[in-house]
Formats: C-alpha cells, sequence, structure tokens
C-alpha cells in the first residue's frame, strides 16, 4: 500500500490558491510534513501569512489538558499568535479576521468528539461564515477513523468537549466533518461558509495511519489513541488514568481500589503539572497488555467505568461522577445505568441505533473509501 500524503504536503494544489491572499493558519506542533512545519512551506511558497492561531496545549503543544494558554510571538517565524484557548472567550474575536481573507486548518485531530481541535475548528468556520471569509482544510488521516462508536451527542450537553450531534467515535477527518457541518446546517443559524478541503491521498477509512507526532502532551502513542474512547471518562471521576506517569490512558487506579497487583503514583510532569491523585499511590489496573485490534474491538466501552465504580461506590459514594461525565459521554442516562449494574454490553447496545443512524447520514460527506 503506498504511504498516506496528507494534505498540507500538496503544495501544488493549495499554495496557488493562496496567492494573493491574506492567510490565517490554524495548526500546532502536528502540522508537519516531513521536518518542515506547513507554516514554513507557505512561506516559502510566497504566502502572506498574516497571524497563527493556537488550539489547546498551544502553538507549540505544550500546554497541560485544559490549561489557558495566552496569546504570544511565534519565535520562528515571529508572527503572532491568537490562542483560541485563553480561558477568557468563547468563539473567536471578530477583530482578529479583519485582515484576513482565508483561514487555513492544518492540525492532527484524533477522531474522537470530545477532542477539542475540531471544536475550535467549528469556531473559526463560525467566525468565518459571519465575516464572509474562506476556509480552507488541508486534511490528515484520523487514526480512529476505521470504525463509529457511541452515543450521539445530545446538544443540551454541548459544551468546550462537544460541539457537533456527532457519535464519541466518529470515523471521519476533519475535512470531511468540516464538510458535514456545513452540509447538515450544523453551523451558526445554519450559516454558510466558502471552503475547499485538500484531501490526502492514498488514505482509506480502514488505514491505521500511524501518527508520526504526539498529537498532545498525554496521547504519546498509537495505544494511548487507540484506548482513549474507553479511558477518557475517567477525567470526570477521581480516579487517575494515568496522568503524571509514562503511560497516560493507558492504566487506571485509585487508591482505595482493592486487591489489585498492579500500582503507579502519578508525579507533577511536564504536561500535567497537577494530575489526579498526585503522589499518591494507586492500586489499579494495566490495559497497556491489550492488542491494537482488542482494543479497537471495543471501541467506546464502560467497562473500565464499570470495574473502578463497583470497587469504589462505598468509598466515593454519589462523588464518584462529577457532571463532566455527560459532558464527556454526551448522554444524560449512562451514569444512571452504571449506577444500577448495567453491563458494560447492555450499556453499549444503547447507542447502536445512533451509530447505524450517523454512519448512513454521514456517507455523502467521505471523501475517502470506507
Amino acid at each position: 500500500m503506498a504511504e498516506v500524503t496528507v494534505g498540507a504536503a500538496r503544495t501544488d494544489v493549495y499554495l496557488p490558491l493562496l496567492q494573493g491572499k491574506n492567510v490565517a493558519l490554524y495548526s500546532n506542533h502536528t502540522g508537519m510534513v516531513g521536518s518542515k512545519h506547513t507554516l514554513d512551506l507557505m512561506l516559502e511558497g510566497g504566502i502572506n501569512v498574516r497571524k497563527l492561531f493556537s488550539p489547546e496545549h498551544g502553538f507549540r503543544g505544550t500546554a497541560d489538558a485544559g490549561e489557558h494558554v495566552s496569546g504570544s510571538v511565534d519565535p520562528v517565524s515571529g508572527l503572532p499568535i491568537v490562542s483560541l484557548y485563553d480561558g477568557k472567550k468563547k468563539g473567536v474575536d471578530p477583530a482578529v479576521l479583519s485582515d484576513v481573507d482565508v483561514i487555513v486548518v492544518d492540525i492532527q485531530d484524533v477522531g474522537l468528539r470530545y477532542y477539542t481541535y475540531y471544536c475550535t475548528m467549528i469556531d473559526l468556520m463560525n467566525a468565518a461564515a459571519a465575516q464572509g471569509k474562506k476556509v480552507m482544510v488541508l486534511d490528515r488521516p484520523n487514526p480512529n477513523g476505521m470504525y463509529v462508536d457511541g452515543p450521539i451527542l445530545d446538544m443540551k450537553y454541548k459544551s468546550g468537549v462537544g460541539r457537533l450531534p456527532i457519535p464519541v467515535v466518529h470515523g471521519m477527518t476533519l475535512g470531511e466533518l468540516a464538510g458535514m457541518a456545513l452540509g447538515e446546517g450544523w453551523l451558526e443559524n445554519g450559516a454558510k461558509v466558502d471552503l475547499t478541503v485538500v484531501p490526502c491521498l492514498d488514505y482509506t477509512h480502514q488505514t491505521r495511519y500511524v501518527l508520526p507526532i504526539a498529537p498532545s502532551p498525554n496521547l504519546r502513542d498509537m495505544q494511548a489513541i487507540y484506548l482513549y474512547p474507553a479511558t477518557c471518562y475517567f477525567e470526570a471521576t477521581p480516579v487517575s488514568l494515568g496522568r503524571g506517569t509514562d503511560m497516560p490512558f493507558k492504566v487506571y487506579g485509585h487508591p482505595d481500589m482493592k486487591n489489585r497487583s498492579f500500582e503507579f503514583t502519578p508525579r507533577s510532569v511536564e504536561g500535567a503539572k497537577n494530575p489526579p491523585q498526585l503522589d499518591k499511590l494507586c492500586h489499579g489496573v494495566d490495559l497497556r497488555g491489550l492488542s491494537d485490534d482488542e482494543i479497537i474491538a471495543k471501541g467506546v466501552t464502560m467497562e473500565y467505568v464499570i470495574d473502578a465504580y463497583n470497587d469504589l461506590k462505598d468509598v466515593c459514594g454519589d462523588k464518584f461522577f462529577r457532571s463532566f461525565f455527560e459532558l464527556l459521554i454526551g448522554r444524560g442516562d449512562i451514569r444512571g445505568m452504571i449506577e444500577a449494574g448495567r453491563s458494560a454490553d447492555e450499556i453499549k447496545a444503547t447507542w447502536a441505533d445512533d451509530v447505524k443512524a450517523f454512519t448512513e447520514q454521514r456517507r455523502p460527506y467521505l471523501l475517502y473509501a470506507e
């Protein structure tokens, strides 16, 4: 099979379209083509890049999850960086687009509804639509693009970790998702925007694409990225999912979990400065022995959360789940099912219809073979 060519590598396609335009680039440390950043390719190609937009974790990708990142200047290019994750405002300040004709999106997503990079893209599309600006997406593969799973977001739980009525694992690239948001009228007030997508070459939804760069500080390898649809929900509980260790999203544990042979202690480290259960010995479960195929087959599963809940419910009581859980899973009834003792398979069955419906709904927007 031929190696995947990402959209950003196809300079012959998009540089001519950007000539003579004032460009803003939404990207971060993942916006690389080999050893060069897409920004460098644009500047070398004579493109007038006016500013950079940065997401959660910042333009260079070093900030903690949820850490507010202020605007700054890129030390390499000298261009101003406008942080879209500074904690001060919702959406995009219209003033920052006043000197921009085209917003170019080039960032590596991981295909989860609660991963914030696509949310920022939607914010930019809304701002562009409101001001008559163009949007261009330089597409990249989705490393979880081989399946669809999880409930569709109940839009009453719309938040910074969920913007669109899509399943937890939507199986789409950012280019496909942008097209679907536009086509389904999901932008604010059904707004329209002039959208161009530069597709990848030699990619299909069954491609096991190995990310060349970790997309964020705690998703460090493919196993973590594959486990993310099943372990992220611990973010809404007192259970550690390994932040502050060298195995985030691949383990889970708590000081009060019982009869567990596996142990770890979260520490304050770069990218996880104040992790849950900091400096406490946690007893729990090591998922690193699972194969990629086993992890992908499980998909979105409540199996691990149920295991920890059953162990800790007498200790934590009704404090086990925080309201963030509903924002992550996207529905209001899953917590009650877990508390009532429903199995992971029973819970998964409740979103089977969502998966089927969304798989059909998205089909007109797919740019790559399923």
